[in-house]
């Protein structure tokens, strides 16, 4: 396997930052010898735009800059497409994973295989929330176990479990499982 490196967009707040350093650890467990994780900071606040990053490979990885050209990309808020092209720099035959309640083919973008599932929906079922607002992060990492094949889904309920114990990670590995169980192109 080459090296894939996934671009993660989303407001603060929302637990892109923790999505991209879960995958990692997630991507570790299931046998991948090199992964990275880390964010993309500015001045950012609560509810403004923020990117994060993951690369996975099955070889070390000596790169250190941001990823610009992504195998695949994570958008945590549908309303960042509006603000920006989300798709910049997507490869050829790179995917695309919204959390969004519309279909795939109601997304608009110009490049990138779409996958979409409603990751806000699922929060508010599971209770997943942070200040009254929907979180959205562990419901992703399901969506891209789905979407992408690259982790197990047993393997993110794992990494989720371990961040938080009790029934606030059970809720939270159950949104995870949710979200597979509902993501489609």
């Amino acid at each position: 396997m080459a090296l894939i490196e996934i671009r993660w967009h989303g407001r603060g707040g929302q637990g892109g930052v923790t999505s991209a350093e879960l995958l990692a650890k997630a991507a570790h467990y299931d046998g991948y010898k090199g992964v990275q994780a880390f964010p993309y900071f500015g001045a950012e606040r609560r509810g403004a735009p923020v990117k994060a990053f993951t690369r996975i490979s099955d070889r070390d990885i000596n790169v250190r800059s941001q990823i610009y050209t992504p195998d695949i990309v994570a958008v945590l808020d549908p309303t960042i497409i509006d603000l920006i092209d989300v798709t910049e720099g997507l490869k050829e035959d790179g995917k695309v994973i919204i959390n969004t309640p519309k279909s795939a083919s109601e997304i608009d973008l110009p490049r990138g295989h779409i996958y979409t599932y409603d990751g806000t929906g699922i929060a508010l079922k599971h209770g997943l929330l942070v200040a009254g607002l929907p979180v959205v992060n562990t419901t992703m990492l399901g969506a891209f176990a789905k979407a992408t094949g690259l982790v197990k889904i047993e393997t993110v309920q794992k990494v989720i479990m371990e961040k938080w114990a009790g029934k606030i990670g059970e809720k939270n590995a159950a949104g995870a499982k949710e979200a597979y169980e509902t993501c489609s192109d």
